[in-house]
């Protein structure tokens, strides 16, 4: 039985391919890894917490990233698409292309069955290499329930959670306020 030896790439490789690529792709390690696309209730979530963060930046020196707003973890190596990335102040990116943030204070990931313990676990690994990253929020897909973690001054992580439609999470990184009603609506759970 013989088997085929993978083929790694360097980071810029890794660019190269995927600036040009139809679809996307998260890089570690020398290898690529495609991504899947997500389920209505996966993009509704999406679509309303990137809303409600424009509605209370817009007049502010703050910025929100859609999930086409590559993020790359430097210390580790890994370059990935959040579902929402965001900062105030000036945003510092990879190259003169602007397309690899290197500097979110706040990362939003929706959670799919597929992708919750790669979140939770390994990617969440990743994203506490970066300096900048205060916030990290996941919201799962499948139920109303929402995991923000918040870096601590000892660099420890607290955990504050929502589930119920009342609840509102105070997104300190960026003085934004998300209500678990608003980033559930219109999601049929």
């Amino acid at each position: 039985m013989s088997t085929q030896p993978k083929t790694f790439i360097t980071p810029e490789q890794y660019l190269e391919i995927d600036r040009k690529a139809e679809y996307k792709s998260e890089y570690l390690n020398g290898e690529m890894f495609a991504m899947s696309g997500g389920r209505a209730p996966h993009n509704i979530i999406g679509w309303n917490i990137l809303g409600e963060l424009r509605d209370q930046l817009r007049k502010r020196p703050c910025v929100a990233f859609t999930s086409d707003q590559r993020v790359a973890v430097a210390a580790t190596g890994l370059y990935t698409y959040p579902d929402v990335a965001a900062l105030c102040g000036e945003p510092k990116f990879l190259d003169e292309t602007q397309d690899t943030l290197l500097n979110p204070s706040l990362i939003v990931e929706v959670l799919s069955p597929s992708t919750e313990a790669y979140n939770r676990g390994r990617k969440f690994a990743h994203y506490q290499k970066i300096e900048s990253l205060s916030e990290y929020l996941l919201v799962a897909s499948e139920e109303m329930r929402a995991d923000l973690f918040r870096r601590m001054p000892d660099g420890s992580w607290k955990l504050i959670w929502a589930e119920k439609p009342e609840d509102v999470l105070e997104l300190n990184s960026i003085g934004c306020r998300l209500g678990m009603a608003d980033i559930y609506e219109k999601v049929k759970l």
